[in-house]
């Protein structure tokens, strides 16, 4: 399908659908560093005033990556769900965007977007986040209300959870014993105690597995731990009878961006009944822990579409959270700024693409948080940083990454400190998740207000976990 749109005095020519949603997408240096990006401003105009008017039912009869050569286009058409999709089915993309702001007015409207959400593909959810200002994915991501559970409740309105991240370079457990207690100190690990492992051993990734599980129960935390291995390392561990709570996987919105990170739908749907087979929940039995970001797939080559046109970027990572819904997971984020400024060159294009993926995440039913974070590279510091935060807090993000200083000294790159969760919270006036703040408050943590009390002297519990990580 050829799209024309004369703006200008110029008439601008988009051949398909590939082009002019890359066309359409807001600056970001990925998709110049793919040759897809719009030539100008007026260029990007013209294809999102084109894109406005393409009927929704366009995205199902012409994919942009051809169904015959990737799976995750063969589960997002024919997982496709027509029921739902009837209450938007007349809809242009323009019509969708002003359809969701008039639902994120209404007191109905988280009900109304969760009954809609199946019915929407990644790439309508992508071409409506393209036409739509900050405040405009802001509004929307508030409005649409999705939960998850293991041993504690994620999406929770009025909460913003946090996953604690005590990376050490040689996974020192004393190292890591002293950023979990940091990190609890401040109320942070709601969401989950999680360590990139240096190495995927499966002998280290057991015995950290080990450290977690005995640091949760000797102090009865009601939280879960994972460590970031690759998801056949964690389906080894759990034949061998590991404490595996979550069972972590990095995945890309094409079949063979997956490929590169050595999974197939099929395997990761075994992971997911292996998890959930342990059922070490309590709350719920949501067990899988995703991670994506814009720019995974042209980093791996495999980012071209149909008629071999490059894809941009933000409508590849838009299907990845198609394969992520497919396998319910407890937890899932995009680590936003972590590939580099090839992909997201500085703090305003880092800033959008936060906003878009949780916006995206969420209007498609996922529990979707953000690693607030950026490489040192980049044209970005930490006040873009406390930028996006505070807007992905107000637009109700289930939840943020957080590590000791913001400085993750293993993976080199700068994210959020514990005491920026803090901020947000006390700010915006969040509390953690519910089990979760029962937890400090029991240990008189916290106050009335939700608000992290110094303990001095430290409870006894915390005097305990203080001294495992001195010794």
């Amino acid at each position: 399908m050829i799209f024309h749109q004369r703006l200008g005095g110029s008439t601008y020519t988009f051949d398909g659908l590939v082009e002019l949603l890359a066309k359409a997408t807001p600056r970001r240096s990925g998709d110049e560093l793919a040759g897809c990006a719009a030539h100008s401003d007026a260029e990007r105009a013209a294809a999102q005033w084109a894109l406005a008017e393409v009927s929704l039912g366009v995205f199902l009869e012409e994919p942009v990556v051809p169904y015959e050569t990737d799976e995750v286009t063969r589960l997002i058409i024919d997982g496709h769900d027509r029921c739902a999709f009837q209450a938007i089915s007349h809809l242009t993309v323009g019509g969708l965007r002003d359809w969701l702001l008039a639902m994120a007015a209404r007191p109905d409207a988280a009900a109304t977007l969760r009954a809609v959400a199946p019915g929407l593909t990644p790439e309508m959810a992508a071409a409506v986040s393209k036409l739509m200002r900050n405040q405009d994915l802001i509004a929307v991501a508030r409005a649409a209300e999705v939960r998850s559970g293991f041993r504690t409740s994620i999406g929770v309105p009025g909460t913003l959870a946090t996953r604690l991240q005590p990376n050490h370079p040689t996974d020192d457990p004393r190292g890591i014993a002293a950023a979990v207690l940091d990190g609890l100190l401040l109320g942070c690990g709601d969401a989950v105690i999680g360590i990139n492992p240096a190495t995927d051993s499966p002998q280290a990734t057991a015995d950290l597995l080990h450290l977690l599980d005995e640091v949760r129960q000797r102090f009865e935390i009601p939280t879960q731990s994972c460590v970031l291995s690759h998801v056949t390392t964690t389906l080894g561990l759990i034949e061998a009878g590991a404490p595996v709570d979550l069972v972590f996987q990095s995945i890309a919105g094409t079949q063979g961006a997956n490929s590169g990170f050595g999974v197939t739908i099929s395997l990761l749907r075994e992971a997911n009944e292996a998890g959930r087979s342990l059922r070490r929940g309590t709350v719920g039995d949501n067990v899988m822990y995703l991670e994506t970001g814009q720019g995974s797939a042209l980093s791996a080559g495999a980012h071209l579409g149909a008629g071999g046109k490059p894809v941009d970027q933000q409508t590849l990572e838009a299907r990845a959270y198609a394969l992520a819904r497919d396998l319910d997971p407890f937890l899932i984020n995009t680590v936003v700024g972590f590939i580099g400024p090839e992909y997201l060159y500085d703090g305003k294009q880092i800033i959008r693409a936060g906003l878009e993926d949780h916006f995206c995440g969420k209007l498609l039913g996922l529990p979707m948080g953000v690693d607030v974070c950026y490489t040192n590279h980049a044209e970005a510091d930490q006040d873009d940083m406390d930028t996006l935060l505070t807007l992905l807090a107000a637009a109700g993000c289930p939840f943020v990454i957080a590590v000791p200083g913001a400085d993750d000294v293993m993976l080199g790159y700068q994210s959020l400190a514990y005491h920026d969760a803090l901020y947000a919270r006390q700010t915006l006036n969040l509390r953690p998740a519910p089990e979760f703040a029962a937890w400090l408050d029991g240990l008189g943590m916290m106050d009335s207000t939700g608000r992290i009390l110094p303990i001095e002297p430290l409870s006894s519990p915390l005097r305990a976990l203080a001294a495992k990580g001195a010794a």
